[in-house]
């Protein structure tokens, strides 16, 4: 791993709701010290064929790797619903991470997922639950968000203990609200302080 340990908070945008949820979760995880957030997203897919993405978008994050993902100290993957499944890119670079399956790469490491809909029951909870699965099948220990967190029970919108959520409406303009805010921030800052312990933990074994 780099000198200092990094949360990799790997995520999928069309409309930016997303990305704004992982921007909120990358302020959890440097709110501690000695970690630090690495934002990556992917590339579109498409039935045709099409030219090669740049590493860089135009705006927002570099696309990810597998080595950003085999060295981190923690993962939070974040996508848009797609009929209460995770989008087809975030799907697609998954399934090529056979060979850290295949190694242990990501055996013990501290993972969440967090997600954003149109509409406040669209499919917020299956989707942040397929994210898990593959998470569980490469060993990770899984982070929700506990009740300890207030907003969890008072917000009107986005919330789940399965993950933070965000409602963005019919036209994917509604920005986050301060529950959501907050829920997002915390879950970084729970992620990043499990990172840290279980760094520690084995190091110390």
């Amino acid at each position: 791993m780099s000198a200092q340990p990094y949360v990799l908070i790997l995520y999928y945008s069309r409309q930016g709701a997303t990305r704004a949820m992982a921007e909120r979760i990358a302020a959890g995880v440097e709110s501690l010290r000695g970690i630090e957030a690495r934002l990556r997203t992917v590339p579109p897919v498409s039935p045709t064929c099409e030219a090669v993405d740049p590493e860089i978008p135009a705006e927002g994050a570099i696309h990810a790797d597998l080595d950003d993902l085999r060295n981190c100290a923690g993962l939070a993957l974040g996508s848009p619903t797609r009929f209460g499944n995770m989008a087809a890119p975030l799907k697609y670079f998954i399934d090529t991470t056979s060979e850290l399956w295949l190694g242990g790469a990501l055996v013990d490491r501290p993972a969440t997922a967090f997600t954003s809909t149109s509409s406040l029951h669209g499919g917020q909870e299956t989707t942040l639950i397929s994210m898990l699965l593959p998470l569980l099948h490469h060993g990770m220990v899984y982070a929700g968000l506990p009740y300890s967190e207030v907003e969890l029970t008072r917000t009107q919108s986005g919330g789940t203990p399965y993950g933070a959520s965000h409602v963005a409406g019919t036209r994917s303009d509604r920005p986050l609200d301060d529950h959501e805010r907050q829920l997002a921030f915390a879950q970084g800052q729970r992620l990043a302080r499990l990172a840290l312990t279980l760094q520690q933990a084995g190091e110390n074994a």
